[in-house]
């Protein structure tokens, strides 16, 4: 039998109690072993709960305990999720999280510890939430060169891009209706700027070049000005506006940029709607390869941290290697990046073909007082001078 503690007693540290015994029979075959919880951490106390025996509040009881083979940490936060963890690890406690802000921060550090004790570290739920993407990009497709990576990695930003694309509604309002829905947090920052999506490509790019990338370092945009006015245009040209958290290699080495983008009905990630994720990889070898699926959720993420602790088991004293120095990588500069950009201005034609040359003039049903327009392909840097000659400038979003 292995014993576990769990730290964080919420959405996620009860999601795991309830895959666990919803699937027990299931996850002992798979493990080779029972699994059974014998502590869960957390400032609060819950009477009437099943799993209240097992509650404690001091941590030194779990790190203490030679009993306890796997610990998992779903408290969120860089602290004190970070003391405890590399704790735990050098202890010798295997260890699971769903904590992104960590993994970015710290998963270097805590891979390497692993390593030296011969144990595990291991974060499949904290990128997509149910959606299976490390264990792929740390196994199944590590014959290829993955030339790039593109996510939906927000089912909150997601839920509301696709409302306001479906009834035309305003941010403000979606925003609402979110957090009246449990998608977005009453703080929604880090969602809805795009934080929370950095992180994410930050992990994904690490795993794939094998070195540190700093999500601080990535140029990072949100959906807050993301208008209705936005979705017509977007309708009439015949796409979507998603956020997207991209990364693509190239001769000078990987660029990472997260940002509203106008997508066609060609591209992979037109269709994912709703709170759903997806993932674009593309490999020199495989090709094209998506992953879609729930990519938030108290069950969702839950069976990616209960698929670790399985993992962990059949693993038990041998480390799975992950390719992940604390060398940092270099990101090259997001402004050499090429696209194409929409428009909205109030200057006249003739001022805009004067600052962009040839233009696609773009016309959306009920939006006067304005125009849009679609440039050529070129580089952040090119339509940033370029877009120095205009003075009147609403709107711009990428284009793909």
């Amino acid at each position: 039998m292995i014993k576990i503690a769990i730290l964080g007693y919420g959405t996620i540290g009860s999601g795991v109690v309830e895959v666990l015994r919803t699937n027990q029979e299931s996850i002992a075959k798979r493990a080779g072993s029972e699994i059974q919880v014998k502590y869960i951490l957390d400032l609060r106390d819950f009477p009437g709960d099943p799993m209240e025996d097992k509650v404690i509040h001091d941590y030194d009881v779990i790190a203490n305990d030679p009993e306890v083979q796997v610990v998992v940490e779903a408290m969120g936060g860089v602290e004190p999720a970070y003391t405890f963890v590399k704790r735990a690890l050098l202890a010798g406690k295997n260890v699971t999280t769903s904590n992104k802000a960590l993994v970015a921060k710290h998963g270097a550090e805590l891979i390497a510890i692993a390593k030296e004790q011969s144990i595990n570290f291991m974060f499949e739920a904290s990128v997509g939430g149910g959606i299976p993407i490390i264990r792929p990009l740390n196994s199944s497709l590590t014959a290829d060169e993955i030339e790039e990576i593109t996510g939906i990695l927000n089912g909150t930003t997601n839920y509301m891009l696709s409302k306001m694309t479906f009834e035309g509604s305003e941010f403000d309002d979606v925003l609402k209706d979110a957090q009246s829905r449990g998608y977005a947090e009453a703080d929604p920052t880090a969602d809805i700027e795009g934080y929370d999506a950095c992180r994410k490509i930050a992990i994904l790019t690490s795993l794939v070049c094998g070195q540190q990338v700093d999500f601080e370092e990535i140029y990072t945009e949100g959906i807050t000005k993301i208008t209705a006015t936005d979705i017509k245009y977007a309708k009439a040209m015949g796409r979507v506006i998603k956020l997207l958290a991209t990364s693509r290699k190239t001769a000078e080495g990987y660029c990472a940029i997260v940002a509203p983008f106008m997508l066609s009905q060609q591209h992979p990630l037109y269709s994912v709607n709703d709170v759903f994720n997806a993932i674009f990889v593309h490999g020199n070898v495989l090709g094209d390869a998506m992953f879609y699926g729930s990519g938030a959720g108290k069950l969702p993420t839950a069976s990616a941290v209960v698929a670790d602790i399985v993992d962990i088991v059949k693993h038990l004293h041998k480390n799975i290697l992950i390719s992940w120095s604390s060398k940092k990588m270099e990101l090259t500069d997001s402004k050499k990046a090429k696209s194409r950009f929409f428009v909205r201005t109030r200057n006249g034609a003739d001022t805009v073909t004067a600052a962009f040359g040839d233009v696609e003039w773009i016309e959306a049903p009920g939006v006067t007082g304005e125009m849009g327009f679609l440039t050529e392909m070129m580089s952040e840097e090119e339509y940033e001078k370029k877009a120095e000659g205009l003075q009147h400038i609403l709107q711009m979003i990428r284009v793909v």
